[in-house]
């Protein structure tokens, strides 16, 4: 079969002989009278308007011929298709992403909330990186893993999709809790580089672990961490209901432990971060991503075909049909 795509030609001076076809052409159609006797009569009447089909249909044989030249010329290019193949090794980076549940995260100081904004862009940061191990621990008053770190994002992206305030009974902030239960998921991990971003958007109040203590074990077993404050500066509005279930909105002050943030990220080896809104919690991730390079080892392996046998066999098949019309349906009689 005669495939045209990635075809590479190893002799492509052969190709020149092409200029010959249109002169060919030219001299055909100038001799052509010359090759049949002519019959002189006065009028053609006689003979009806129109040719037959097979007078109409006998003057294309020449273009058979003419495309078996064109195919010999291809031939003598030595076609070759090039068929690409990608070996890629990935020394991928084990990552788990420990995300605040508490009620505070409903506060509307982002588009919806703060919960529903830090859901949206760490699944687009999910998306961006595709050769890492990626595990997900949420944490309020208490801490839970909702996902280990594994290579199948779309099970990462549907736990996402699915966090909730009030998913864990005990309200509160327990960014000790958050931050050791992430550790415990990476501290057996073989991987070069093991990282946790931790987002919360409060002040640690919850919880027997010391947010320092689980930075400290943290930096024993090589985890960095990245620590990231959500929420606006001053007053937030936060969602509240009455006894009828009417909601009535809230003024709530936003209290982040920025000292205790910066002085995680900075025992780990990782950097702190402030959101104030959703843009800027989208170019966090995105730096994050800069930061944390994947080291990838992508080989390109060239296999080539020759193909030129199916254009002599195309060739053979129009001089072919061309000889068999000639002397059978189109013959002459002298």
């Amino acid at each position: 079969m005669l495939n045209f795509r990635n075809i590479t030609f190893v002799n492509p001076i052969f190709l020149w002989l092409l200029v010959l076809v249109p002169i060919l052409v030219v001299w055909y159609y100038l001799n052509q009278e010359k090759r049949f006797p002519t019959l002189r009569m006065p009028n053609l009447n006689a003979l009806g308007e129109e040719g037959s089909l097979r007078g109409q249909l006998s003057v294309s044989m020449p273009v058979l011929r003419a495309l078996a030249f064109i195919t010999l010329i291809g031939a003598l290019a030595r076609p070759q298709a090039t068929l690409k193949e990608q070996n890629i090794k990935a020394d991928g980076i084990d990552i788990i992403l420990s995300m605040d549940i508490s009620s505070s995260m409903l506060a509307q100081d982002f588009n919806p909330d703060r919960l529903e904004a830090s859901k949206a862009v760490a699944e687009e940061f999910v998306n961006r990186r595709p050769y890492d191990r990626i595990g997900l621990v949420v944490f309020s008053g208490e801490a839970f893993t909702q996902c280990p770190v594994t290579t199948d994002h779309k099970i990462v992206k549907e736990f996402l999709v699915n966090l909730r305030c009030g998913l864990l009974e005990n309200d509160g902030t327990a960014i000790g809790m958050g931050l050791a239960t992430a550790v415990n998921r990476l501290k057996d991990s073989k991987a070069k580089s093991k990282v946790v971003i931790l987002l919360t958007d409060g002040v640690n109040n919850s919880g027997y672990i010391d947010p320092i203590k689980a930075a400290k074990i943290a930096k024993e077993f090589g985890v960095k961490v990245y620590t990231i404050g959500v929420g606006t500066r001053g007053v937030a509005r936060l969602p509240s209901y009455n006894i009828n279930g009417q909601m009535l909105p809230k003024l709530t002050r936003v209290e982040i432990d920025e000292d205790l943030l910066k002085d995680i990220s900075k025992k780990t080896g990782g950097k702190y971060f402030r959101a104030t809104n959703e843009n800027s919690l989208f170019m966090i991730y995105q730096e994050i991503d800069r930061l944390e390079k994947t080291e990838m080892e992508i080989t390109t392996i060239k296999r080539y075909s020759e193909e030129y046998l199916h254009w002599i066999s195309l060739a053979v098949f129009f001089l072919l049909l061309e000889f068999l019309l000639r002397y059978t349906v189109f013959r002459s009689i002298p």
